[in-house]
């Protein structure tokens, strides 16, 4: 009967003192998803000498814009799926005084940022 209950309490101390850490992959995350989602596509559709009004008709108005009086919008895509990291895009579009696009810097890929939308893609057909 000791024997029992010395293993019973080893075994719950054992279980107390690793938390939920072994539970966590069973536990559900939602994926969540903040910020632009742009695809590969409409960024392709870009180009340097763009208005601040055409390129605001393609992509949507921006999530930043630089408040120190620089024409700069950032497009800030945050995504964490599950028990993934967190991977971040962004997206920065510099204007000219005039309002015309000078500088495009995308901060991921296009052919990885593809890679991933056929990920996604593949992932919502495997689930259907």
């Amino acid at each position: 009967m000791r024997y029992k209950l010395l293993t019973a309490a080893a075994m719950s101390l054992v279980l107390m003192t690793t938390g939920c850490s072994m539970m966590e992959r069973l536990v559900y995350h939602p994926d969540i998803n903040q910020g632009n989602y742009l695809t590969a596509n409409d960024v392709a559709k870009i180009k340097k000498g763009m208005t601040q009004q055409q390129v605001a008709y393609t992509l949507g108005s921006p999530m930043l814009t630089d408040p120190f009086g620089t024409q700069t919008w950032y497009y800030v895509f945050r995504q964490e799926l599950g028990h993934d990291p967190v991977t971040q895009e962004t997206l920065t579009l510099t204007f000219d005084n005039s309002g015309v696009l000078t500088d495009i810097k995308n901060e991921k890929n296009l052919a990885a940022q593809k890679a991933m939308e056929d990920k996604l893609a593949q992932q919502a057909q495997n689930k259907e």
